[in-house]
């Protein structure tokens, strides 16, 4: 070190051992997984209990509103059948999120502000439903 004060920074010696450096050794060691596997475990992973996958959880309307809001439009979905407030919940926010706006959970149905009825289909479909357009 110089007299001067300052501290070199050329670079000189590491500062302390790569805590990490032992587990790359180990990943290199490990077999890779390959595509056919890989797509199996994620195919076992949507399974249900009974060990079938889900396809139709059922028939869900979804309507466009305007009647008693003020003349705002709201997309109201209704005719769940056998699922809970908790997973209708979900759904609502899964639905705010995709369509950017707000929405609740009145009443058993799911009610989401301005005319959203088809980004609300995709949201159903990917979650299983199968969504109908009802009304007008």
């Amino acid at each position: 070190m110089s007299t001067s004060g300052k501290v070199p920074t050329g670079g000189g010696e590491s500062l302390s051992q790569n805590p990490f450096g032992a587990l790359d050794a180990l990943k290199r060691s490990l077999p890779s997984l390959p595509d056919t596997e890989a797509q199996e475990s994620r195919r076992m992973s949507s399974k249900s209990e009974s060990g079938l996958v889900k396809k139709n959880r059922g028939r869900v309307d979804i309507r466009r509103m305007t009647a008693g809001r003020g003349g705002k439009t709201v997309t109201v979905i209704d005719g769940f059948v056998g699922i809970g407030l908790a997973e209708k919940e979900s759904l609502a926010k899964a639905m705010q999120k995709r369509c950017g706006c707000g929405g609740t959970v009145k009443e058993g149905r799911i009610e989401i502000q301005g005319d959203k009825r088809e980004d609300v289909a995709r949201v159903l479909e990917a979650a299983g439903f199968r969504p109908v357009f009802a009304g007008g």
